[in-house]
């Protein structure tokens, strides 16, 4: 029954490995742009690598962006403003003047020869101003229309008049006039003046949109059959252009009818032979990630996160692809798991948005390189200071890679595109966003990091604290296994943050009844002593089932629980079990073995034969460099032959090297002081 069930969960395991392959693949293909491929990959100023090509199609020469953006430029500096004329404000204008002028002149006495003569040139002035109409002030635009009574008028700059110019004429036309009182005619012309030429924005904008759209976006035409380029000519500007134009066109045209299975399936292919690399490279390098659902499922969630991010980009503005933090990848892969992971499924990914992107081999080798920088330098992120060290190295790469790319292109350092130097720096912003993300990927697929695993290593950490208070011996225990069994990790090349954590939480279950454990006894009273053999290490087996519980209860990461799990493996109790034999002839040695499981780790085991080295050696009495050097073999050499390493990935020279320490460690303990005199 129990092998059945092990099959049924082997081939569920793999069954959901084939879904998630499977699923990948479709949003992968979905996520891609709607677009054929260019079966030609070329570059400006390099030379042309393939046979001759001749048009296989008619097709139009696209103008560049920026030669349409100058011709925009260039009607939007020229267009043409439209102004309305109000024809009422001139009828009101000469109604206040009448008014005026004849207040004026009952006043002052004139005849009415005299009123009407004012009157008279008043009104002449009034009309030789407004024949054209009156800005209230100088249009901004040489060329101008006037919209009156329905109909367009063109003006000419010498017809433009403004407020204080119409004031002006005002001044000398009645200077030249003979009237009997000149300076009160000009004062009543010169206070009713108002402009009647109003900006009509509306019709301007219309007018202008009209004449932007009249732009052609192309500029001569190809015929089929036509040489664009021979075999090894340089690609200069205008080939370059005709090459990009042609380019555009294979592809809209490709992506339309059958051609549309046809490019699916080649990307489907791509796309599936590519994660298919991944699964090989875990089955046969990662083993255990590959059979944890958990992790592959994480490594899977992150490809398809920056694929989408670098497809939304390049279907928005292809120009800011290098905005995307790609490096975040190998930053978040390393911290969880290890660099050669990190970097693989880096290169992975790369390749897999080389079928998007523009210039891919270009995109392909600045992106590889940063992802090498990444790996090289990215270490201790749990040290701030790293992270931003590591960031400005990711961000002087792309800069420096840039410069190369566009010598080679250009062949000088002119129209350098300086916005993207901003872009650069965006991405190295948004890649110390990795620390957040870090965080978020903890919490939600349950994995640990070296920040988490620095917070754990807290000594005034609340279980700790607790642990300290409760059984102190333990405590005191605990600390010197995590020193041995983090210099033993560091001398193997083993994690050595993470085997220091589980060593300082790895006995926490001894809380729980700390006088039956003899580092926290303090008196001669043993409680062992007033229970039987088999009872007694019931309480001893259990501390690792407890442990489990308040490890649980507390919410440590299930990397820690492991430690606890572990580091006793399947061995005997043995104190008590050769107790027990004393009393009964035959033993279930059941009774007396921890549950287990052995260590699966590297880690693990460091733990396991550091924990057993230090509880043990504190047996030893006047110790000697040889008594032990015999101690760590012993305890070791029985762990071995206990089957207890059977499924670390630790090798026997690993084993060696961690003896070495142990054994160094232990002297360095328990070295001999010279007696001082009393």
């Amino acid at each position: 029954m129990g092998k059945a069930l092990d099959n049924v969960y082997k081939h569920q395991s793999l069954a959901y490995k084939y879904f998630l392959y499977l699923v990948s693949v479709a949003l992968i293909v979905f996520f891609f742009p709607k677009g054929g491929k260019f079966k030609y990959e070329f570059q400006k100023g390099k030379p042309w690598q393939y046979e001759n090509l001749y048009a296989p199609i008619d097709f139009s020469i696209q103008k560049s962006t920026d030669e349409i953006a100058q011709e925009q430029l260039s009607i939007r500096n020229t267009k043409t403003d439209y102004y309305n004329f109000d024809a009422s404000i001139v009828s009101s204008i000469k109604s206040n003047v009448q008014k005026e002028l004849e207040q004026l002149a009952t006043s002052n006495a004139y005849s009415a020869r005299q009123q009407r003569n004012m009157l008279n040139v008043g009104m002449a002035v009034i009309d030789s101003i407004y024949a054209k109409g009156v800005f209230e002030n100088s249009p901004g635009s040489n060329s101008i229309v006037l919209v009156r009574n329905n109909e367009a008028i063109p003006m000419a700059p010498n017809d433009f008049i403004d407020l204080e110019g119409a004031k002006r004429q005002v001044s000398l036309q009645i200077s030249r006039s003979n009237v009997v009182d000149k300076a009160g005619l000009e004062n009543t012309v010169q206070s009713n003046i108002k402009p009647n030429l109003f900006y009509d924005e509306t019709l301007t904008e219309s007018a202008l949109q009209q004449e932007l759209s009249k732009i052609s976006y192309t500029r001569g035409e190809v015929s089929e059959g036509r040489l664009i380029i021979a075999k090894g000519e340089v690609v200069e500007a205008e080939n370059f252009k005709i090459l990009n134009s042609l380019k555009e066109e294979y592809e809209s045209e490709l992506w339309q009818g059958n051609n549309y299975y046809y490019i699916m399936l080649g990307y489907t292919i791509l796309v599936a032979l590519v994660l298919i690399m991944l699964f090989l490279f875990l089955k046969r390098y990662r083993n255990e990630i590959f059979k944890n659902n958990n992790k592959v499922t994480f490594i899977f969630f992150n490809i398809l996160l920056m694929v989408l991010a670098t497809t939304l980009m390049v279907k928005n503005n292809e120009s800011y692809v290098y905005g995307v933090p790609l490096c975040i990848l190998p930053l978040v892969l390393k911290n969880f798991f290890d660099a050669r992971l990190g970097l693989f499924v880096h290169v992975l990914t790369v390749l897999i948005l080389g079928f998007v992107v523009p210039n891919s081999f270009e995109y392909i080798f600045l992106q590889i390189i940063a992802g090498i920088v990444t790996i090289l330098t990215a270490s201790e992120l749990y040290k701030r200071a790293n992270l931003f060290i590591s960031v400005g190295q990711i961000t002087l790469i792309y800069i420096i890679g840039y410069f190369a790319f566009h010598a080679i292109h250009e062949g000088n350092l002119e129209n350098i595109e300086w916005i993207l130097f901003g872009v650069f720096v965006l991405n190295g912003l948004l890649t110390l966003f990795a620390q957040p993300l870090i965080y978020m990927f903890e919490k939600l697929f349950g994995l640990i990091s070296d920040v988490s695993l620095l917070e754990l290593s807290d000594t005034n950490s609340k279980l700790l604290k607790k642990l300290s208070d409760k059984a102190p011996g333990t405590f005191h225990h605990s600390l010197q296994v995590a020193n041995l069994a983090e210099a033993a990790a560091n001398e193997i090349g083993a994690n050595a943050m993470l085997v220091r954590v589980g060593a300082l939480y790895h006995d926490i279950g001894k809380m729980e009844k700390p006088t039956f454990f003899t580092e926290n006894q303090v008196t001669n009273v043993n409680p062992h002593d007033d229970l039987p053999p088999r009872e007694s290490a019931k309480i001893i087996i259990d501390h690792v089932i407890q442990g489990i519980e308040i490890a649980r209860k507390n919410n440590l990461p299930d990397r820690i629980i492991d430690f606890i799990r572990t580091h006793h493996g399947t061995t005997l109790v043995y104190y008590f079990y050769k107790k027990q034999q004393e009393l009964e002839a035959e033993v279930d040695d059941n009774d007396f073995r921890y549950p287990g499981p052995i260590p699966f780790s590297k880690e693990t085991a460091i733990l396991m034969m550091s924990d057993a080295v230090e509880a043990a050696s504190k047996s030893l009495k006047n110790p000697t460099f040889l008594v032990i050097d015999e101690f760590v073999e012993k305890i070791v050499k029985g762990q071995m032959q206990a089957n207890q390493f059977l499924n670390a990935n630790i090798t026997l020279k690993e084993i060696e090297m961690v003896k070495k320490i142990l054994k160094q460690k232990l002297t360095n303990i328990y070295h001999l002081r010279v007696e001082y005199p009393e």
